[in-house]
């Protein structure tokens, strides 16, 4: 079997950061640009708690999708398994250098979120009760203030990756 992409990035030298995961042309020739979002450093820091990347997805995902400029575009938003980061797919040609500002904007969003987490229902949710807000507000502004404020090179460019 083929290696798949994600499983040729060497994770001990990953940042948290944005970065292009790959770009796929859809059958009708339209670009799909899949981004990482990685909050963690992989094997270096514990992992994003399941009930806090539970409530991140609830959270960014509504985001994304109510946001008027992008939600056209927005074709996808959840946790990866290894709980260290999201995955962002977007309908276009993007570089990390293009969802910067959209991340940024949707970080504080959650780092300020009070009330009822959205979709967070029995009847909504197939896991409702895996829900931690504070743990997801903790997680953003770590990740709006330690990454998204002040981006490096290093943080929007997989390693020996150029945008």
């Amino acid at each position: 079997m083929d290696k798949i992409a994600s499983f040729t990035i060497d994770h001990r030298n990953l940042d948290r950061g944005i970065f292009v995961s790959r770009k796929d042309k859809t059958q009708s020739g339209d670009i799909l640009t899949t981004f990482d979002i990685r909050m963690k450093l992989p094997n270096r820091e514990p992992a994003l708690e399941p009930a806090v990347i539970h409530t991140i997805e609830h959270l960014a995902a509504t985001y994304l999708r109510n946001r008027d400029d992008w939600k056209e575009r927005v074709v996808y938003w959840g946790p990866m398994g290894c709980l260290t980061g999201n995955y962002l797919i977007l309908a276009g040609d993007y570089s990390s250098n293009d969802i910067v500002d959209l991340m940024r904007d949707m970080m504080a969003f959650i780092a300020s979120f009070e009330g009822e987490i959205p979709g967070a229902s029995e009847i909504e949710c197939g896991n409702y009760r895996l829900n931690d807000l504070e743990g997801a507000r903790r997680e953003a502004a770590r990740y709006l203030g330690e990454v998204l404020e002040n981006p490096q090179s290093s943080n929007l460019n997989y390693p020996g990756q150029t945008d």
